[in-house]
Protein backbone atom coordinates (compact mmCIF):
# COMPACT_ATOMS: atom_id res chain seq x y z
CA UNK A 1 0.00 0.00 0.00
CA UNK A 2 0.68 3.50 -0.63
CA UNK A 3 1.38 6.12 1.81
CA UNK A 4 -2.07 7.30 3.50
CA UNK A 5 -4.80 9.77 1.98
CA UNK A 6 -6.38 11.78 3.80
CA UNK A 7 -10.40 12.07 3.25
CA UNK A 8 -12.26 15.03 3.03
CA UNK A 9 -16.13 15.08 3.89
CA UNK A 10 -17.34 18.57 2.22
CA UNK A 11 -20.70 18.61 3.41
CA UNK A 12 -22.16 22.14 1.67
CA UNK A 13 -25.65 23.63 0.91
CA UNK A 14 -26.73 21.87 -2.02
CA UNK A 15 -24.45 18.78 -2.46
CA UNK A 16 -21.83 16.55 -0.03
CA UNK A 17 -18.73 15.70 -1.60
CA UNK A 18 -15.96 13.32 -0.50
CA UNK A 19 -12.43 13.80 -2.10
CA UNK A 20 -9.56 12.26 -1.31
CA UNK A 21 -6.17 13.88 -1.35
CA UNK A 22 -2.28 12.94 -1.05
CA UNK A 23 0.33 14.18 0.98
CA UNK A 24 0.87 16.78 -1.73
CA UNK A 25 -2.79 18.29 -1.98
CA UNK A 26 -3.68 16.50 -5.48
CA UNK A 27 -7.04 14.91 -5.40
CA UNK A 28 -7.02 11.30 -6.00
CA UNK A 29 -10.86 10.40 -6.35
CA UNK A 30 -14.07 13.01 -5.89
CA UNK A 31 -17.51 11.66 -4.96
CA UNK A 32 -20.59 13.99 -5.59
CA UNK A 33 -24.20 13.84 -4.57
CA UNK A 34 -26.45 16.68 -4.75
CA UNK A 35 -30.14 16.96 -2.36
CA UNK A 36 -32.94 18.87 -2.71
CA UNK A 37 -33.32 22.51 -0.78
CA UNK A 38 -36.32 22.76 0.89
CA UNK A 39 -38.59 26.25 1.41
CA UNK A 40 -41.75 25.55 3.25
CA UNK A 41 -42.89 29.35 3.44
CA UNK A 42 -41.09 32.48 1.84
CA UNK A 43 -37.79 33.37 3.61
CA UNK A 44 -37.51 29.35 5.08
CA UNK A 45 -34.99 27.46 3.74
CA UNK A 46 -34.63 23.40 5.13
CA UNK A 47 -32.69 20.71 4.80
CA UNK A 48 -33.74 16.68 5.71
CA UNK A 49 -31.38 15.43 7.97
CA UNK A 50 -31.73 12.57 7.27
CA UNK A 51 -30.96 12.73 3.46
CA UNK A 52 -27.96 14.52 4.39
CA UNK A 53 -26.46 11.74 6.05
CA UNK A 54 -27.72 9.62 3.35
CA UNK A 55 -25.54 11.75 0.60
CA UNK A 56 -22.48 11.69 2.77
CA UNK A 57 -22.74 8.36 3.55
CA UNK A 58 -22.92 7.22 -0.32
CA UNK A 59 -19.89 9.60 -1.28
CA UNK A 60 -17.62 8.18 1.40
CA UNK A 61 -18.17 4.96 0.86
CA UNK A 62 -17.99 5.21 -3.28
CA UNK A 63 -14.42 7.00 -2.52
CA UNK A 64 -13.48 4.35 0.03
CA UNK A 65 -14.22 2.09 -2.48
CA UNK A 66 -12.29 3.92 -4.96
CA UNK A 67 -9.51 4.99 -3.21
CA UNK A 68 -9.10 0.79 -2.33
CA UNK A 69 -9.17 -0.29 -5.96
CA UNK A 70 -6.21 1.84 -6.14
CA UNK A 71 -4.32 0.59 -3.78
CA UNK A 72 -4.80 3.46 -0.90
CA UNK A 73 -5.89 3.46 2.27
CA UNK A 74 -6.83 6.29 4.35
CA UNK A 75 -4.54 7.93 7.48
CA UNK A 76 -7.27 9.87 8.77
CA UNK A 77 -10.87 11.89 7.72
CA UNK A 78 -11.72 15.61 8.04
CA UNK A 79 -14.98 17.03 8.42
CA UNK A 80 -15.83 20.47 6.51
CA UNK A 81 -19.60 21.78 6.61
CA UNK A 82 -22.05 24.42 5.56
CA UNK A 83 -22.29 26.74 9.07
CA UNK A 84 -25.05 28.13 11.02
CA UNK A 85 -27.20 25.43 9.99
CA UNK A 86 -28.88 23.97 12.76
CA UNK A 87 -29.82 19.73 13.54
CA UNK A 88 -31.43 18.95 16.87
CA UNK A 89 -31.83 15.16 17.54
CA UNK A 90 -32.78 12.66 20.16
CA UNK A 91 -29.75 11.24 22.07
CA UNK A 92 -31.40 8.07 22.92
CA UNK A 93 -32.86 7.11 19.04
CA UNK A 94 -30.30 8.90 16.88
CA UNK A 95 -33.42 10.57 14.93
CA UNK A 96 -33.25 13.96 14.25
CA UNK A 97 -36.53 16.10 15.66
CA UNK A 98 -37.13 18.13 12.79
CA UNK A 99 -35.66 19.15 9.42
CA UNK A 100 -32.03 21.13 9.55
CA UNK A 101 -33.28 24.68 9.28
CA UNK A 102 -30.29 26.11 7.13
CA UNK A 103 -28.05 29.46 7.80
CA UNK A 104 -29.99 31.32 4.70
CA UNK A 105 -33.34 30.67 6.51
CA UNK A 106 -35.23 33.96 7.87
CA UNK A 107 -37.73 32.57 9.96
CA UNK A 108 -36.59 34.08 13.02
CA UNK A 109 -35.86 37.64 11.92
CA UNK A 110 -38.45 39.10 13.75
CA UNK A 111 -36.92 37.54 17.09
CA UNK A 112 -33.94 38.67 16.68
CA UNK A 113 -35.30 42.42 16.21
CA UNK A 114 -36.62 42.07 19.07
CA UNK A 115 -33.51 40.77 20.95
CA UNK A 116 -31.79 44.03 19.52
CA UNK A 117 -34.12 45.79 21.01
CA UNK A 118 -34.04 44.81 24.31
CA UNK A 119 -30.77 43.91 24.80
CA UNK A 120 -28.85 46.04 22.25
CA UNK A 121 -25.82 44.43 20.17
CA UNK A 122 -22.70 45.38 22.14
CA UNK A 123 -22.92 42.40 24.56
CA UNK A 124 -23.10 39.97 21.82
CA UNK A 125 -20.83 41.33 19.56
CA UNK A 126 -17.95 41.64 22.16
CA UNK A 127 -18.42 37.90 23.38
CA UNK A 128 -19.22 36.25 19.78
CA UNK A 129 -17.91 38.64 17.37
CA UNK A 130 -21.38 38.28 15.69
CA UNK A 131 -25.18 39.96 15.80
CA UNK A 132 -28.41 39.54 16.22
CA UNK A 133 -29.66 37.48 12.79
CA UNK A 134 -31.43 34.74 11.91
CA UNK A 135 -27.99 33.64 10.38
CA UNK A 136 -26.34 32.32 13.14
CA UNK A 137 -27.52 28.82 15.32
CA UNK A 138 -29.00 30.48 17.94
CA UNK A 139 -32.31 31.73 17.55
CA UNK A 140 -32.81 28.62 14.88
CA UNK A 141 -32.53 26.20 18.08
CA UNK A 142 -34.88 27.92 20.26
CA UNK A 143 -37.64 27.94 17.39
CA UNK A 144 -37.35 24.12 16.94
CA UNK A 145 -37.36 23.97 20.70
CA UNK A 146 -40.31 25.49 20.96
CA UNK A 147 -42.14 24.38 17.87
CA UNK A 148 -41.74 20.69 17.90
CA UNK A 149 -44.27 19.07 20.81
CA UNK A 150 -42.20 17.87 23.97
CA UNK A 151 -38.45 19.28 22.21
CA UNK A 152 -37.75 21.74 24.93
CA UNK A 153 -39.00 19.23 27.90
CA UNK A 154 -37.18 16.82 26.26
CA UNK A 155 -33.93 19.16 26.23
CA UNK A 156 -33.89 20.24 29.60
CA UNK A 157 -33.99 16.81 30.64
CA UNK A 158 -30.80 15.80 28.37
CA UNK A 159 -32.18 13.96 25.79
CA UNK A 160 -31.69 16.22 23.01
CA UNK A 161 -28.44 16.96 21.15
CA UNK A 162 -28.07 20.17 19.02
CA UNK A 163 -25.14 19.92 16.26
CA UNK A 164 -24.32 22.24 13.20
CA UNK A 165 -23.62 19.12 10.19
CA UNK A 166 -20.65 18.92 11.34
CA UNK A 167 -21.26 17.60 15.03
CA UNK A 168 -24.37 15.54 13.85
CA UNK A 169 -22.02 13.95 10.87
CA UNK A 170 -19.46 12.80 13.76
CA UNK A 171 -22.17 11.62 15.47
CA UNK A 172 -23.69 9.35 12.86
CA UNK A 173 -19.76 8.36 12.02
CA UNK A 174 -19.24 7.58 15.43
CA UNK A 175 -21.93 5.64 16.24
CA UNK A 176 -23.19 8.07 18.56
CA UNK A 177 -19.97 7.71 20.66
CA UNK A 178 -18.61 11.17 20.26
CA UNK A 179 -20.98 14.68 20.66
CA UNK A 180 -18.54 17.56 19.57
CA UNK A 181 -17.53 20.52 17.28
CA UNK A 182 -14.42 22.50 16.52
CA UNK A 183 -14.09 26.03 17.45
CA UNK A 184 -14.90 27.33 14.18
CA UNK A 185 -18.31 26.13 13.97
CA UNK A 186 -18.99 26.72 17.63
CA UNK A 187 -18.26 30.60 17.15
CA UNK A 188 -20.88 30.67 14.72
CA UNK A 189 -23.49 29.88 17.15
CA UNK A 190 -23.95 33.21 18.78
CA UNK A 191 -23.94 31.18 22.19
CA UNK A 192 -19.84 30.80 22.17
CA UNK A 193 -17.61 33.27 23.98
CA UNK A 194 -14.75 33.69 21.03
CA UNK A 195 -12.42 35.47 23.44
CA UNK A 196 -12.84 32.75 26.85
CA UNK A 197 -13.24 29.69 24.52
CA UNK A 198 -16.39 29.04 26.32
CA UNK A 199 -20.21 28.15 25.93
CA UNK A 200 -21.82 31.33 27.56
CA UNK A 201 -24.45 30.14 30.46
CA UNK A 202 -26.20 33.80 30.00
CA UNK A 203 -26.19 33.85 26.39
CA UNK A 204 -28.04 30.35 26.31
CA UNK A 205 -30.26 31.53 29.05
CA UNK A 206 -30.91 34.97 26.71
CA UNK A 207 -31.64 32.60 23.41
CA UNK A 208 -33.54 29.68 25.57
CA UNK A 209 -31.00 27.06 24.34
CA UNK A 210 -30.38 24.18 27.64
CA UNK A 211 -26.53 23.99 27.85
CA UNK A 212 -27.10 20.36 28.30
CA UNK A 213 -27.95 19.67 24.50
CA UNK A 214 -24.31 21.73 23.68
CA UNK A 215 -21.56 19.78 21.99
CA UNK A 216 -17.93 19.90 23.41
CA UNK A 217 -15.75 22.10 21.67
CA UNK A 218 -12.11 20.75 20.17
CA UNK A 219 -9.58 22.30 18.31
CA UNK A 220 -9.54 22.17 14.47
CA UNK A 221 -7.31 19.80 14.64
CA UNK A 222 -7.84 17.35 17.32
CA UNK A 223 -8.88 13.74 18.03
CA UNK A 224 -12.77 13.52 17.25
CA UNK A 225 -12.45 9.24 17.52
CA UNK A 226 -12.99 7.17 14.95
CA UNK A 227 -15.50 5.83 12.49
CA UNK A 228 -17.84 3.15 13.54
CA UNK A 229 -16.53 0.00 11.89
CA UNK A 230 -20.44 -0.70 10.93
CA UNK A 231 -20.72 2.46 9.16
CA UNK A 232 -17.66 2.76 6.98
CA UNK A 233 -16.19 -0.98 7.06
CA UNK A 234 -13.65 0.05 9.25
CA UNK A 235 -12.14 2.28 12.46
CA UNK A 236 -10.93 5.52 10.35
CA UNK A 237 -9.64 8.33 12.77
CA UNK A 238 -11.38 11.69 12.32
CA UNK A 239 -8.41 14.15 12.78
CA UNK A 240 -10.00 17.43 11.59
CA UNK A 241 -13.14 19.61 11.83
CA UNK A 242 -13.62 22.91 10.10
CA UNK A 243 -17.01 24.98 8.76
CA UNK A 244 -16.47 25.85 5.22
CA UNK A 245 -15.48 28.75 5.29
CA UNK A 246 -12.56 28.63 7.88
CA UNK A 247 -11.46 25.19 6.11
CA UNK A 248 -10.84 27.46 2.91
CA UNK A 249 -8.83 30.04 4.81
CA UNK A 250 -6.55 26.99 5.73
CA UNK A 251 -6.78 25.56 2.22
CA UNK A 252 -5.39 28.73 0.94
CA UNK A 253 -2.63 29.17 3.39
CA UNK A 254 -3.78 32.42 4.61
CA UNK A 255 -2.08 31.91 8.02
CA UNK A 256 -0.73 35.23 8.14
CA UNK A 257 -2.63 38.45 9.51
CA UNK A 258 -3.99 40.33 6.05
CA UNK A 259 -4.44 37.65 4.18
CA UNK A 260 -7.77 37.35 2.90
CA UNK A 261 -9.79 34.72 0.68
CA UNK A 262 -13.50 34.67 -0.63
CA UNK A 263 -15.26 31.85 -1.32
CA UNK A 264 -17.98 31.27 -4.47
CA UNK A 265 -20.51 28.53 -3.60
CA UNK A 266 -23.96 28.98 -2.81
CA UNK A 267 -23.26 32.38 -1.12
CA UNK A 268 -19.82 33.90 -0.48
CA UNK A 269 -17.72 34.65 2.07
CA UNK A 270 -15.09 37.37 2.34
CA UNK A 271 -12.66 36.48 5.37
CA UNK A 272 -9.40 37.84 6.51
CA UNK A 273 -7.37 36.43 8.84
CA UNK A 274 -6.38 38.84 11.48
CA UNK A 275 -3.68 36.59 14.09
CA UNK A 276 -4.43 36.85 17.48
CA UNK A 277 -6.51 40.10 17.56
CA UNK A 278 -9.79 40.03 17.53
CA UNK A 279 -10.57 43.11 15.81
CA UNK A 280 -14.10 44.67 16.58
CA UNK A 281 -15.76 45.78 13.33
CA UNK A 282 -17.32 49.52 13.10
CA UNK A 283 -18.51 48.30 9.88
CA UNK A 284 -20.72 45.87 10.78
CA UNK A 285 -18.43 43.11 9.80
CA UNK A 286 -17.91 39.70 11.67
CA UNK A 287 -15.32 38.75 14.39
CA UNK A 288 -15.08 35.00 14.16
CA UNK A 289 -12.24 32.05 15.02
CA UNK A 290 -9.74 31.14 12.23
CA UNK A 291 -8.93 28.03 13.79
CA UNK A 292 -8.08 27.00 17.00
CA UNK A 293 -4.81 24.42 16.87
CA UNK A 294 -2.68 23.54 20.11
CA UNK A 295 -4.98 25.66 22.26
CA UNK A 296 -3.67 28.91 20.38
CA UNK A 297 -7.05 30.59 18.56
CA UNK A 298 -6.27 32.86 15.28
CA UNK A 299 -9.36 35.21 14.79
CA UNK A 300 -10.80 36.53 11.54
CA UNK A 301 -12.91 39.16 10.05
CA UNK A 302 -15.64 38.11 7.94
CA UNK A 303 -18.17 39.34 5.38
CA UNK A 304 -21.67 37.08 4.74
CA UNK A 305 -22.72 37.46 1.29
CA UNK A 306 -25.73 35.35 1.23
CA UNK A 307 -26.71 34.79 -2.49
CA UNK A 308 -23.79 34.15 -4.76
CA UNK A 309 -23.82 30.55 -6.83
CA UNK A 310 -28.02 30.90 -5.78
CA UNK A 311 -28.44 33.66 -8.18
CA UNK A 312 -26.52 31.86 -10.73
CA UNK A 313 -29.11 28.88 -9.61
CA UNK A 314 -32.09 30.99 -10.36
CA UNK A 315 -31.03 31.88 -13.72
CA UNK A 316 -31.00 28.13 -14.43
CA UNK A 317 -34.31 26.91 -12.27
CA UNK A 318 -36.36 29.98 -11.73
CA UNK A 319 -35.92 31.75 -14.87
CA UNK A 320 -35.17 29.26 -16.92
CA UNK A 321 -32.31 31.22 -19.51
CA UNK A 322 -29.30 28.50 -18.74
CA UNK A 323 -29.65 24.90 -18.49
CA UNK A 324 -26.27 24.63 -16.81
CA UNK A 325 -24.87 26.85 -14.56
CA UNK A 326 -21.61 27.09 -16.64
CA UNK A 327 -23.39 28.60 -19.55
CA UNK A 328 -23.56 31.71 -17.49
CA UNK A 329 -20.19 33.21 -18.91
CA UNK A 330 -21.15 32.41 -22.24
CA UNK A 331 -24.55 33.99 -22.57
CA UNK A 332 -22.81 36.81 -19.98
CA UNK A 333 -20.09 37.66 -22.73
CA UNK A 334 -22.47 37.81 -25.49
CA UNK A 335 -23.21 41.49 -24.38
CA UNK A 336 -20.83 44.34 -23.99
CA UNK A 337 -22.11 45.27 -20.82
CA UNK A 338 -25.71 45.48 -18.68
CA UNK A 339 -26.85 48.07 -20.22
CA UNK A 340 -27.86 49.71 -17.28
CA UNK A 341 -29.65 46.45 -15.60
CA UNK A 342 -28.69 46.08 -12.17
CA UNK A 343 -29.77 42.97 -9.97
CA UNK A 344 -29.72 43.11 -5.85
CA UNK A 345 -29.82 39.46 -5.30
CA UNK A 346 -31.67 39.72 -1.98
CA UNK A 347 -33.78 36.91 -2.13
CA UNK A 348 -33.52 35.65 1.46
CA UNK A 349 -32.38 38.93 2.64
CA UNK A 350 -29.06 40.59 2.76
CA UNK A 351 -26.18 39.61 4.41
CA UNK A 352 -22.68 42.19 5.76
CA UNK A 353 -22.49 45.28 5.83
CA UNK A 354 -26.01 45.67 5.36
CA UNK A 355 -27.66 43.14 8.05
CA UNK A 356 -30.87 43.60 6.43
CA UNK A 357 -32.86 40.10 6.15
CA UNK A 358 -36.28 41.66 5.28
CA UNK A 359 -35.04 43.19 1.92
CA UNK A 360 -35.93 41.17 -1.07
CA UNK A 361 -34.34 41.05 -4.66
CA UNK A 362 -34.97 43.10 -8.06
CA UNK A 363 -33.55 43.89 -11.30
CA UNK A 364 -33.76 47.61 -12.05
CA UNK A 365 -33.28 49.42 -14.71
CA UNK A 366 -34.59 47.40 -17.68
CA UNK A 367 -35.47 48.57 -20.99
CA UNK A 368 -37.09 46.58 -23.96
CA UNK A 369 -33.18 46.19 -24.86
CA UNK A 370 -32.59 43.81 -21.92
CA UNK A 371 -32.65 40.14 -22.73
CA UNK A 372 -30.69 37.35 -21.32
CA UNK A 373 -27.37 38.15 -21.75
CA UNK A 374 -27.80 41.41 -19.71
CA UNK A 375 -29.34 39.47 -16.89
CA UNK A 376 -26.74 37.30 -16.99
CA UNK A 377 -24.02 39.46 -17.08
CA UNK A 378 -25.87 41.71 -13.96
CA UNK A 379 -26.16 38.46 -12.14
CA UNK A 380 -22.44 38.08 -12.36
CA UNK A 381 -21.86 41.37 -11.47
CA UNK A 382 -24.27 41.53 -8.50
CA UNK A 383 -21.63 39.16 -6.56
CA UNK A 384 -19.04 41.51 -7.68
CA UNK A 385 -20.49 44.67 -6.26
CA UNK A 386 -21.29 43.06 -2.61
CA UNK A 387 -17.64 41.87 -2.94
CA UNK A 388 -16.76 45.50 -2.96
CA UNK A 389 -18.72 46.31 -0.40
CA UNK A 390 -17.10 44.22 1.91
CA UNK A 391 -13.64 45.22 1.12
CA UNK A 392 -15.01 48.85 1.70
CA UNK A 393 -15.98 48.05 4.85
CA UNK A 394 -12.51 46.50 5.67
CA UNK A 395 -11.00 48.98 4.38
CA UNK A 396 -13.40 51.23 7.24
CA UNK A 397 -11.98 49.11 9.92
CA UNK A 398 -8.72 49.71 9.21
CA UNK A 399 -7.54 46.98 6.45
CA UNK A 400 -6.80 47.29 3.05
CA UNK A 401 -6.31 43.56 1.54
CA UNK A 402 -3.63 44.18 -1.78
CA UNK A 403 -4.85 41.09 -3.17
CA UNK A 404 -7.87 38.24 -3.14
CA UNK A 405 -7.30 34.58 -2.76
CA UNK A 406 -10.41 33.19 -4.61
CA UNK A 407 -12.29 29.59 -4.59
CA UNK A 408 -15.46 27.73 -5.03
CA UNK A 409 -17.37 27.05 -7.63
CA UNK A 410 -17.74 30.71 -9.41
CA UNK A 411 -13.45 31.29 -9.54
CA UNK A 412 -13.73 29.43 -12.60
CA UNK A 413 -15.88 31.74 -14.58
CA UNK A 414 -13.22 34.15 -15.79
CA UNK A 415 -15.63 36.69 -16.64
CA UNK A 416 -16.33 36.71 -13.32
CA UNK A 417 -12.52 36.95 -11.81
CA UNK A 418 -11.82 40.26 -14.22
CA UNK A 419 -14.98 41.47 -13.28
CA UNK A 420 -13.54 41.06 -9.84
CA UNK A 421 -10.48 42.63 -10.24
CA UNK A 422 -12.14 45.51 -12.18
CA UNK A 423 -13.99 46.45 -9.92
CA UNK A 424 -12.28 45.87 -6.35
CA UNK A 425 -8.96 47.40 -8.01
CA UNK A 426 -6.78 44.30 -6.66
CA UNK A 427 -5.18 41.56 -8.07
CA UNK A 428 -7.16 38.16 -7.93
CA UNK A 429 -5.61 35.17 -7.34
CA UNK A 430 -6.78 31.89 -8.19
CA UNK A 431 -4.89 28.66 -6.86
CA UNK A 432 -3.81 25.45 -8.40
CA UNK A 433 -5.79 23.49 -5.97
CA UNK A 434 -9.16 24.76 -6.53
CA UNK A 435 -10.99 22.69 -3.82
CA UNK A 436 -9.62 25.09 -1.27
CA UNK A 437 -12.30 24.09 1.01
CA UNK A 438 -12.23 20.12 1.06
CA UNK A 439 -7.94 20.56 0.59
CA UNK A 440 -8.90 23.07 3.86
CA UNK A 441 -10.36 20.18 6.02
CA UNK A 442 -8.02 17.52 4.70
CA UNK A 443 -5.04 19.29 6.43
CA UNK A 444 -6.45 20.02 9.25
CA UNK A 445 -7.00 16.20 9.55
CA UNK A 446 -3.22 15.69 8.68
CA UNK A 447 -2.06 17.91 11.01
CA UNK A 448 -4.30 16.00 13.43
CA UNK A 449 -2.88 12.82 12.84
CA UNK A 450 0.56 13.76 12.43
CA UNK A 451 0.86 14.13 8.35
CA UNK A 452 1.75 17.31 8.77
CA UNK A 453 3.74 19.15 11.67
CA UNK A 454 3.22 22.94 10.99
CA UNK A 455 0.97 24.62 8.41
CA UNK A 456 4.41 25.79 7.20
CA UNK A 457 4.23 22.44 5.99
CA UNK A 458 0.75 23.07 4.49
CA UNK A 459 1.62 26.44 3.23
CA UNK A 460 4.08 25.14 0.60
CA UNK A 461 1.73 22.77 -0.75
CA UNK A 462 0.20 26.38 -2.17
CA UNK A 463 0.34 27.45 -5.81
CA UNK A 464 -1.07 30.35 -7.79
CA UNK A 465 -3.01 28.95 -10.79
CA UNK A 466 -4.05 32.08 -12.42
CA UNK A 467 -3.73 36.02 -11.47
CA UNK A 468 -6.34 38.69 -12.58
CA UNK A 469 -4.95 41.81 -12.50
CA UNK A 470 -7.73 45.42 -13.17
CA UNK A 471 -7.68 46.97 -15.89
CA UNK A 472 -10.52 49.37 -14.98
CA UNK A 473 -9.59 52.74 -14.49
CA UNK A 474 -11.02 54.51 -10.97
CA UNK A 475 -13.74 56.82 -12.69
CA UNK A 476 -15.50 53.76 -14.50
CA UNK A 477 -15.19 51.81 -11.53
CA UNK A 478 -16.60 54.85 -9.16
CA UNK A 479 -19.84 54.72 -11.89
CA UNK A 480 -20.71 50.93 -11.77
CA UNK A 481 -20.77 51.21 -7.91
CA UNK A 482 -22.88 54.37 -7.64
CA UNK A 483 -25.55 52.37 -9.71
CA UNK A 484 -25.05 49.21 -7.51
CA UNK A 485 -25.56 51.51 -4.35
CA UNK A 486 -28.59 53.36 -6.47
CA UNK A 487 -29.90 49.70 -6.14
CA UNK A 488 -29.40 48.49 -3.40
CA UNK A 489 -31.22 51.71 -2.09
CA UNK A 490 -34.42 50.37 -3.46
CA UNK A 491 -34.61 47.04 -2.04
CA UNK A 492 -33.44 48.24 1.26
CA UNK A 493 -36.60 47.49 4.44
CA UNK A 494 -35.29 50.01 6.87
Amino acid sequence: MQDGVLLSIDQGTSSSRAIGFDAGGTALVLEQQAFEQLYPAPGWVEHDPEVIWATVLSTTRQALKRLADLGRAVEAIGITNQRETTILWDRRSGAPLANAIVWQDRRTAERCRQLATAHGEATLARLTGLRFDPYFSATKIAWILDHVAGARAAAEAGHVAFGTVDSFLLWRLTGGRVHATDATNASRTALYDIRAGRWDAALCQLFGVPMACLPEVRDSAADFGTTDPKVLGGAIPIRGIAGDQQAALVGQACFSAGEVKSTYGTGAFLVLNTGDQLVESASRLLGTIAYRLRGAVSYALEGSILTAGAAIQWLRDGLGIIARAAEVETLARSVSGTGGVYLVPAFTGLGAPHWDPDARGALVGLTRASGRGEIARATLDSVVYQTADLFEAMKADGLAPARLKVDGGMSHNALFMQRLADVLGVPILRPAITESTAFGAACLAGLGAGRYRSLAEIAALARTEAEFAPQLDAAARSTELSGWHQALARVRSR
